[in-house]
C-alpha cells in the first residue's frame, strides 16, 4: 500500500490539516522524518492515520492502565478509548486517508466522531468507519466497524502491529522493527517487496 493524502479535523492538538503524500517535496522521498517542537502535533500526525486505517493509534495502545476520565454530563470515558482524542471544544472530527491498495486500486478511508447532536453539551457518540472506494466510485457496503477494518487491513496488507514497525515509527520505536522475531520481520519484508507470492505459491 502507499499513503496518498491525509486529511485531520479536530483531532488532539491538530485542528485542521492536510498533508499531501503525491505532491513535492514528499513523493520523491521513499522515507522522511516528522519535526517540530513539542506539542506541534507530530505524534497526532501519526495517530490520525491509524485512526482512519485501524481505529487504534500508536499513543493509547501503550496504555496498560485503564483510568475513567469524566466527559459531559457526568458520562466517564477510559483513557485508552480512541474518543479521547477528540478535540477539546469541538463536537466532531474526522480523519481521511487515501491510499492505494495492494490491488493498485485507490481508496480513502474515513473515520468520524461526534457529540449527540452537535452540540457541545452532548455525549461523545461511537466512531463511524466508512471506506471509499474511489476507483470504482462506490462505498464498501458493510457497516459494522470490524468487518470494514477488516478489509482495509486487507487492501494494507498488514496488520496494525506490522504498520506501526514498518511504515509508520512513532516517537521511541525507531527500533521496534529491527526488534522484531525473525519470522514477524520476514512477513514484514515480505509483505512490503511483495515476495510473500513466492511463500504462498511454495507453500514456505
Amino acid at each position: 500500500m502507499k499513503l496518498k493524502k491525509l486529511i485531520i479535523h479536530n483531532i488532539a492538538s491538530i485542528k485542521d490539516a492536510l498533508i499531501d503524500f503525491s505532491a513535492e517535496p514528499l513523493c520523491s522521498s521513499d522515507v522522511f522524518l516528522i519535526t517540530g517542537k513539542t506539542g506541534a502535533g507530530k505524534s497526532t500526525i501519526l495517530d490520525a492515520i491509524c485512526l482512519a486505517l485501524f481505529n487504534k493509534t500508536p499513543r493509547l495502545a501503550p496504555l496498560t492502565t485503564s483510568v475513567h476520565i469524566t466527559d459531559i454530563n457526568d458520562k466517564t470515558i477510559s483513557n485508552k478509548d480512541v474518543k479521547t482524542l477528540l478535540r477539546k471544544g469541538a463536537t466532531q472530527a474526522h480523519v481521511k486517508v487515501t491510499f492505494i491498495g495492494i490491488d493498485a486500486k485507490y481508496y480513502m478511508a474515513e473515520w468520524n466522531i461526534r457529540r449527540a447532536n452537535n452540540k457541545i453539551s452532548g455525549t461523545i457518540q461511537t466512531e463511524e468507519i466508512i471506506l471509499h472506494q474511489i476507483s470504482d466510485e462506490s462505498v464498501f457496503p458493510e457497516k459494522r466497524k470490524t468487518n470494514v477494518l477488516a478489509e482495509i487491513e486487507r487492501l494494507i496488507g498488514l496488520k496494525y502491529e506490522q504498520f506501526t514497525k514498518s511504515v509508520i515509527l512513532a516517537q521511541g520505536e525507531f527500533t521496534s522493527f529491527l526488534k522484531a522475531d525473525d519470522n514477524n520481520r520476514a512477513d514484514i519484508l515480505e509483505k512490503l517487496t511483495g515476495t510473500d507470492i513466492y511463500s504462498k505459491i511454495f507453500g514456505v
